[in-house]
């Protein structure tokens, strides 16, 4: 006998193998890596996805300088003020893209062919970048910030956390702002886009061959695909 008998998930010696296993099945590469996409994702509504992910890279690198310099470069430096607009304004194409994105899929009910996880990781992804917006937006050590903090403060009392999160707290929100909000919103981000490769970008409700395919992917007609390049 020649080569190694392929095991399933349930058959595997260990957990490492039973990992490996499910991970094989369930996120194949003709599907995580696809060489085609249906040729509706030519429409300028599937754009807006991919300007919010960019958006997102550019809010992390410039924030990144950011972080390193500090506030006394940011606030004095051209290059620093280089920076700290291009960081806001990257986050103002961040969520100007993230909503059109969330209105475009809204009216084309994203949701559909078992699509519901993909929609739910898009809008608890938009929560997690509210606050992360807001913790931001505070950590400006300037005039504009300490007004913003303040107010925050009392809406954030009459909900009932202020006990435990203080938007006046400098310190806090900062490890806030450059550590916890990205991380979660990377993995969240990360899961959402494993999720349209493994279910396809929507179809438009109308294209009622592609849902009865199930929403895949790929096409063996080369005139209904076009090719990712």
């Amino acid at each position: 006998m020649s080569g190694t008998p392929e095991l399933d998930d349930e058959s595997a010696p260990s957990w490492i193998g039973k990992v490996r296993t499910r991970l094989e099945r369930d996120l194949p590469y003709d599907k995580l890596l696809p060489e085609t996409q249906p040729a509706y994702v030519a429409s300028w509504i599937y754009v807006f996805g991919v300007g919010t992910l960019s958006a997102l890279v550019m809010i992390i690198a410039s924030g990144t300088v950011l972080a390193f310099e500090g506030p006394s470069w940011y606030h004095i430096s051209n290059v620093g003020h280089f920076f700290n607009s291009l960081h806001y304004w990257s986050v103002q194409l961040f969520f100007l893209f993230m909503v059109v994105h969330l209105l475009g899929k809204f009216w084309m009910a994203a949701w559909r062919g078992n699509r519901a996880r993909t929609w739910i990781t898009g809008m608890v992804a938009l929560i997690v970048s509210i606050g992360a917006a807001l913790t931001g937006y505070v950590i400006q050590t300037n005039f504009d910030s300490q007004w913003i903090s303040f107010e925050a403060k009392d809406g954030m009392n009459a909900v009932g956390i202020g006990a435990w999160f203080n938007v006046a707290n400098l310190g806090q929100n900062l490890l806030v702002h450059v550590f916890l909000m990205p991380l979660i919103l990377v993995v969240l981000v990360a899961v959402h886009l494993v999720l349209v490769r493994l279910r396809g970008v929507v179809p438009p409700i109308d294209a009622a061959e592609v849902e009865a395919a199930g929403g895949a992917v790929h096409s063996s007609a080369p005139s209904e695909t076009t090719e990712v390049r």
